[in-house]
């Protein structure tokens, strides 16, 4: 059976994007096309389904790491601030953006809460992420040999 750990990471995440995308299940909010990723970004993001994107990302970490906490995916999507002449110092990430996704993949079935330690992925997002899996490395024929 493939898992995520047998693909690339950046197949996987767009694939998802493009699910949860035409499957209508997460919808950005509407202030999504306003915001920044985070207090270390000067700008918003250049791809418009940047949404989509982060909640696949998000639900492959919950996969990997979990239980996973906000705290720990804020640091994980943060990011070296520019204080201009001053050294660059980590700024975490935004913790609006994370809440939001991993109320939207709970909501679809993908993620559950774990009591205090966090989030972690159901029965339906681990299958969800493995059929996906699945079809990425019959795409890819070097890796469909292993």
């Amino acid at each position: 059976m493939t898992t995520i750990y047998d693909v690339p990471a950046d197949s996987l995440i767009s694939e998802v994007a493009k699910e949860l995308s035409e499957n209508k299940k997460v919808n950005p909010p509407e202030w999504t096309s306003f915001v920044k990723t985070g207090v270390h970004k000067e700008r918003r993001p250049e791809n418009p389904d940047w949404w989509y994107v982060r909640c696949a990302s998000i639900l492959r970490k919950v996969y990997m790491d979990g239980p996973v906490g906000i705290n720990s995916l804020k640091t994980y999507y943060g990011g070296k601030k520019d204080r201009g002449t001053n050294p660059e110092k980590f700024k975490k990430g935004s913790g609006a953006i994370i809440r939001g996704a991993l109320h939207q993949l709970e909501d679809a079935g993908f993620v559950a809460k774990a009591g205090d330690e966090g989030r972690i992925i159901t029965p339906a997002g681990k299958s969800f992420l493995d059929k996906t899996s699945n079809q990425i490395i019959k795409d890819i024929p070097e890796l469909s040999k292993y």
